[in-house]
């Protein structure tokens, strides 16, 4: 099957997600800076700007993977739902977060943890969809000559599934590790357009 409609209907699912994560942060009701400060309004917008960076990395590395990829079967649309549904947890997981983490306190140990396990099964899906389309496609295929050693991909998961239990412990270190695997993915990587770009006729 052509790779066409899987694409649109991520983007679509993508671009919802961003959506309703930005309806969630709620104007205050006063007219003062003061006012920018109550409610956690703080927290929450420090929780959307993670997530939207989350998602952002999500789409364009899923943008770059089925810029490789040249056909899909079953197996790559069903993969591709199941990164989706995790995904499409980040609006709850955010508002959660936020919403009951006063500022000048520690963000709340359960709703981190949860957050964290929101990335860890997306990084989770994300590889499994990664590897359903080299399945497809062959080893020798242009994503799996892209994806290399991949020491993001392999590092992410370690340092998500060390947040969760960290959250009970100290939740700063929780998201300070959140925000370094985010970090790491926001340095530009052209491993897949090298090769697109080499291996094109």
């Amino acid at each position: 099957m052509q790779k066409n409609r899987l694409e649109a209907f991520s983007d679509g699912v993508i671009a919802i997600i961003i959506t309703i994560m930005v309806l969630e942060l709620k104007a205050p009701e006063g007219t003062g800076w003061r006012d920018l400060k109550s409610n956690s309004l703080p927290a929450i917008f420090f929780s959307y700007v993670l997530s939207f960076i989350y998602v952002g990395i999500y789409w364009n590395n899923h943008h770059h993977m089925l810029h490789a990829t040249k056909k899909v079967g079953g197996g790559i649309l069903w993969a591709n739902l199941h990164l989706l549904f995790w995904l499409s947890l980040f609006p709850f997981a955010t508002a959660w977060m936020g919403n009951t983490w006063k500022w000048e306190l520690r963000p709340p140990p359960a709703p981190t943890a949860v957050y964290g396990l929101v990335l860890l099964m997306a990084a989770i899906s994300y590889y499994i969809l990664q590897c359903a389309i080299i399945r497809n496609e062959g080893r020798h295929a242009m994503l799996a000559a892209a994806i290399g050693a991949d020491w993001k991909g392999k590092l992410s998961p370690v340092l998500y599934f060390s947040a969760i239990p960290l959250a009970f412990v100290s939740a700063w270190i929780s998201n300070g590790l959140f925000a370094l695997v985010a970090l790491i993915w926001l340095v530009p990587d052209r491993r897949i357009e090298r090769v697109v770009e080499r291996d094109a006729p």
